[in-house]
């Protein structure tokens, strides 16, 4: 499977999502995509035929604003018929702004950041005492690390040793109101990371290749949970969106839609033609 290639074929569905309901988080999105991308497509056990079967994998989206980017996977993977993405922030969908259980694959309403990663050493401590072989996977945005709670969660995690659990930060360095820097500081990350008792790997998350390296190389290791601090660019794929804080959450106009969507076609098809 041409990995580079699906996830500019994702922003293409995410980038429709958006335009057409007026609404979205188009930055993290494209930020988070190819992260998503990888773990539905190379790393998890997860599928829609054991979506409801024991010791299949578990996923949370804690940074839940970017729920575009995790419908177009699903979307994708069979979850749901894609015309459905159609519906997304509609009047009376069950597709709204943040991750929502009612629909096929997802098991965690999140978006109040902070919550997903204590969710996520809870479903963790279960499948240990079960002796399951399921995994957990987490994915954080940058900005959430400034709740506390993420912390505490990242105590027990390592208290209990739950080397079933790997969480990914999206490391974009931008949140709504600015840089995260100037917001609430936060490097070293890996340092932090490391002193609450963690396994910490860093990668280029815009990247599958070296994702999926880190991935595997997390489900590998034992005795302590695995981090992996994926820095990425905030609206990647779109020269005018990356790195640019207002696009956290905007939405095109026509004019940016078809100049945004020309350069998708074009990245997709460079893609395709160096498989």
């Amino acid at each position: 499977m041409n990995l580079k290639a699906k996830s500019f074929a994702l922003r293409k569905d995410i980038l429709d999502m958006v335009y057409l309901a007026k609404t979205g988080h188009i930055g993290g999105d494209f930020s988070v995509c190819d992260i998503l991308n990888v773990l539905y497509n190379r790393q998890m056990n997860l599928t829609p035929e054991n979506f409801s079967s024991k010791g299949r994998d578990h996923f949370i989206l804690s940074k839940g604003h970017s729920v575009e980017a995790l419908y177009a996977v699903l979307a994708d993977k069979g979850f749901f018929p894609k015309e459905l993405l159609k519906t997304y922030s509609q009047f009376g969908s069950d597709f709204i702004g943040h991750p929502n259980n009612k629909i096929p694959g997802i098991e965690m309403n999140s978006g109040s950041l902070g919550h997903g990663l204590s969710v996520g050493v809870g479903m963790a401590i279960a499948e240990k005492r079960d002796g399951s072989p399921a995994r957990v996977y987490v994915v954080m945005g940058d900005g959430e690390l400034a709740e506390g709670s993420v912390w505490e969660a990242a105590m027990a995690a390592s208290h209990y040793g739950l080397d079933n659990l790997t969480a990914i930060v999206d490391r974009n360095g931008l949140q709504i109101s600015g840089s995260t820097e100037q917001v609430m500081a936060q490097e070293s990350q890996r340092e932090r990371w490391s002193a609450f008792g963690w396994h910490v790997l860093e990668a280029k998350g815009n990247d599958v290749a070296e994702i999926s390296a880190k991935l595997e190389e997390a489900a590998g290791f034992r005795g302590k949970p695995c981090v992996i601090i994926a820095h990425t660019v905030k609206g990647y794929g779109v020269s005018f969106m990356e790195n640019r804080a207002e696009w956290h959450h905007k939405v095109p106009d026509r004019e940016q839609y078809e100049t945004a969507m020309a350069e998708l076609d074009r990245k997709l098809k460079e893609a395709m033609e160096n498989e």
